[in-house]
């Protein structure tokens, strides 16, 4: 019989392609990880890996396998989750994911919510940009993660939507379009904007933002965070488009640069998701509404500083 451990086995090989490594993320010996394979695939009746003396090459049908186990070790662990919270008297532990240009400015705010209204949850945040947040739901490694639509999901996990987030274009002092309350799409036609690196969704979102219009993006600069674009504004480096949920929780605070609304936008779509084979959706939702009331409470409006 397929054994868990085996899978567990299957998918440190697909992970890090390599004998040795795949052996001490499962904890085991070289050996005994080599020999859980060969059983496996005695057992199945394919092999899941090409061995060389340098390296490992997963076939076809171990990459596919792998990702199957990956489901699979998910589930079980929603399995046991029902088990610990039946058996830990109230107290529910939570790995919530999210991504840099949500987690920093929703969270402060709604953390302290959550625990006040639910005084038996524990959460431990992890900040990841969406790829990986999404592997981490998929694998197991996470119980729900923030993150902003479009983006492709995996069928079996579950989104909630919590609110539409609006873009402010930001431009520094005495720039053309800096005396602006509501900039149009037009406005921004030629202009390079100021980017995050590619790897944040907030990067495609906002070249995207003007429906007919492709915006264009400023290749010479590119920026790891929100608050390193802002500065590259102030400095009058650039132009770049900020999210509301920044904007309204402060991060243009004490800055010398001028926000603009930017009209006719298409707002990118902050959801909570999680696996859907999860026992612990009804928790979720609620922890959706706190967040959804605690973006409502946040101030709203572009403002100059």
């Amino acid at each position: 019989m397929t054994t868990l451990r085996q899978l567990r086995f299957l998918v440190a090989l697909s992970d890090t392609q390599n004998f040795s490594r795949a052996a001490e993320l499962s904890n085991v010996t070289q050996s005994t990880l080599s020999s859980g394979l060969k059983e496996l695939e005695a057992r199945l009746g394919v092999k899941v890996a090409e061995r060389t003396t340098h390296s490992v090459l997963m076939t076809p049908e171990g990459t596919d396998l792998a990702a199957r186990a990956r489901d699979i070790l998910a589930r079980v662990k929603d399995f046991e989750d029902v088990a610990k919270k039946a058996s830990q008297a109230g107290v529910t532990r939570l790995r919530l994911g999210a991504i840099p240009t949500v987690g920093p400015y929703l969270l402060p705010p709604a953390l302290p919510r959550i625990r006040e209204k639910m005084p038996g949850v524990q959460i431990y945040l992890r900040e990841e940009l969406t790829d990986t947040l999404v592997s981490g739901l998929v694998e197991g490694r996470l119980d729900l993660a923030l993150i902003a639509l479009p983006h492709d999901l995996p069928s079996q996990i579950e989104t909630e939507l919590l609110f539409e987030d609006g873009y402010s274009l930001a431009a520094p002092r005495g720039h053309p379009l800096a005396n602006l309350e509501t900039v149009e799409g037009e406005d921004l036609a030629g202009r390079e904007l100021l980017l995050l690196e590619r790897g944040h969704c907030l990067q495609q979102h906002a070249l995207s933002s003007v429906p007919g219009l492709a915006l264009q993006e400023d290749k010479s600069f590119s920026a790891t965070s929100l608050p390193t674009l802002v500065s590259m504004v102030e400095e009058g480096i650039g132009v770049t488009l900020l999210p509301g949920v920044a904007t309204d929780a402060g991060l243009t605070k004490g800055h010398e640069l001028h926000l603009s609304r930017l009209a006719g936008a298409t707002p990118r779509r902050v959801v909570l998701v999680w696996r859907q084979s999860t026992a612990q959706a009804a928790l979720f939702r609620q922890i959706a509404d706190i967040f959804r009331d605690t973006r409502s409470s946040l101030r709203t409006g572009p403002a100059a500083h």
